[in-house]
């Protein structure tokens, strides 16, 4: 994903986009890597002095409310990433090794039972870790 197009979906949402929200985008947009939250205030810590930790937490949070942004918790805490260009539903598998992320298409809320008659699901996440063919060895 472009800088361009993750502003763009902060904007079409109604987001002001700010210098920092900006750099932000630059930073998700040059990044195949995920991301702690720790890695992104290290990044914008360097230019935004007297930013902090919890302003940087709240960005990203709002970011993946809005599907710019996808989180992912791994071992070793929660990490984000910008969202895959997949348009069709899908999930992940993720690579403990190198962290390398394929996208594919099944879902296991198709079908699932056992879902109280009263509650409505209107989000979910599935990921799949393992370890990718080059990791193996």
């Amino acid at each position: 994903m472009t800088t361009e197009q993750i502003i763009s979906m902060m904007s079409q949402q109604g987001l002001r986009i700010t210098e920092q929200r900006r750099t932000l985008a630059d930073l998700f947009a040059g990044s195949e890597n995920y991301l702690t939250p720790k890695d992104v205030y290290e990044h914008m810590a360097q230019k935004y002095s007297g930013l902090s930790f919890d302003t940087v937490y709240r960005n990203l949070r709002i970011m993946n409310d809005m599907n710019v942004l996808e989180q992912f918790v791994f071992e070793d805490g929660i990490k984000f990433r910008a969202h895959c260009q997949e348009h069709d539903h899908h999930h992940h598998l993720i690579c403990l090794h190198c962290a390398r992320t394929i996208p594919f298409v099944y879902c296991p809320m198709e079908g699932a039972s056992g879902i109280p008659e009263d509650f409505s699901v209107v989000k979910h996440k599935f990921e799949v870790y393992g370890y990718c063919k080059d990791c193996q060895s």
